[in-house]
Parts: C-alpha cells; structure tokens; sequence
C-alpha cells in the first residue's frame, strides 16, 4: 500500500506530510528552546546589580562560528535549489559545504568548550584571585599561566607585575580552585546548558544531510520529487538551527 502524500499536498493543509511534519516538530522546538531563554532572561534580571559576569566568552570567535552557520543555511537552500533545476552533481557539491561548516562550527564550539574547561579560578587564604588557564597541577602546586580577571583583583598583577607570567602556587596557600565549567556561576550553567543542546541539533542536523547527501540519494534515481522533498525538510530543521544560533549569539555573547 502506497503512503499517501509523500509528493502530493494535502487538502487540508496544502502541504506534503513531511513538510507539515517538520513544521509541527519545530513547534515543539520552539516551545523547548523558548523555555530555556526565557529561564536565562529571569535569572539575568533576577541577579544583584553588577553581579552578572561580563566577558566570559571569546567574541571573536563566537562570531567566526555565526558565520560558519550562516554559510550553512546558504549552501543548503542552493543545494536544494540544485534539485529542483535537475542538477544532482550541484547538489551533492554545496551540501558537501553545508557538512563542512557543520563539521567546522562543532569544532569550534569544542574548542570553546575545551578553553573553558581548562580556565581556573583560584582563590588564595588571603583573598586574592589568580585567574587563568592551568599550565601544571600537583599535590604541592599548581601553576596557572594568569590573565585579567574580571571584577577581581589578580594575584599575578600584585606579586609578580606581569601578568603574561606563569605562577606557581603551592595547594597550602589555595582556599578554593574550580575552572569555568557550568557549576562555576549560573551564567555558565545557562550558557553550557543552551550551547550543547544546540549542538546537539547540529550533530543531529548533520547526521540527517549526511545520509541525504551520501546512501539515502540513491532515491534521486528512483523517485526525485520525493527525494528533494527530503531535502526541503532536513533544509527546513537546519535554518531553524540557524535561527537559534542567531538569537544565541548576541544573548550570550554579546549583551
């Protein structure tokens, strides 16, 4: 038996069963992804006056990743554009693109993450802050290659001048050392939690193309209209992708 409206639309709705899946899949995205920023906006605006962290994250690098994004989405519509125009060998080349930048933008958020986990903050028994990426950790010491700490007075600038040296500090002097993963302050938590969830999407954007782009355009020889529909959809889920970066990026990195 035939499945109904795979390249037809239906009558009412005027849509293929796919597309009106899609749409009411990405409802329900909306719903989750709308939750968590409306979760960040209350903690923002519940936190004490000048207490919000500020400059955490790479902005450089952040907007290299938007880019990367925004790359994607082009080469995905031209991709599918490719398609409707009867051109599967231009298809298969810009959606080649779009797991490139897939591939890119989660190495780069990797990379984010790795700086992240490896940046420390150490609080000594005097109350100084030694703040920066750790070079070395002992039982007797850790060393720590600091930089400018915000909001904080930095050991590194009081007893050694430069702040590009790398200082050792023995464990007897530590109070408390934690690096900046998401139990470091509620901005990190929120900021950890919205970011992998979000990559999430995109490993599992790029899975989908993926086998589109590789075993499952065997269909393109069988049933073309049906197989470009495909594409549509999987372009559809990877723009709403997009769209969540673009809100993202300004909320996180940039405000």
């Amino acid at each position: 038996m035939d499945i109904p409206y795979v390249v037809q639309p239906r009558q009412d709705t005027g849509l293929y069963n796919a597309k009106l899946g899609i749409w009411l899949f990405l409802a329900s995205e909306v719903m989750l992804f709308g939750a968590l920023f409306s979760s960040y906006i209350l903690l923002r605006v519940g936190a004490a006056p000048g207490a919000w962290p500020h400059g955490l994250l790479n902005i450089p690098i952040g907007t290299v990743n938007t880019l990367v994004l925004i790359t994607s989405s082009i080469t995905v519509v031209m991709a599918w554009a490719s398609l409707k125009m009867n051109q599967f060998g231009r298809f298969k080349v810009f959606q080649g693109f779009t797991l490139l930048c897939a591939l890119m933008f989660v190495g780069i958020k990797s990379y984010e993450y790795h700086d992240k986990f490896t940046h420390y903050e150490v609080i000594l028994t005097d109350g100084t802050v030694v703040d920066g990426h750790l070079v070395e950790r002992t039982k007797e010491h850790v060393v720590i290659h600091p930089m400018a700490k915000h909001g904080a007075s930095n050991a590194a600038d009081k007893s050694h001048g430069d702040a590009h040296a790398e200082v050792k500090i023995p464990v007897a002097q530590i109070k408390k050392i934690e690096n900046y993963g998401p139990w470091h302050n509620t901005y990190l938590a929120i900021y950890f939690t919205l970011t992998a969830l979000h990559a999430l999407h995109v490993l599992g954007g790029a899975l989908v193309i993926g086998y589109l782009w590789g075993p499952g355009s065997k269909m393109w020889k069988t049933d073309p209209e049906r197989f470009t529909n495909r594409i549509e959809v999987s372009g559809l889920f990877w723009h709403f992708v997009d769209l969540v970066w673009i809100f993202l990026f300004p909320v996180l990195y940039l405000l």
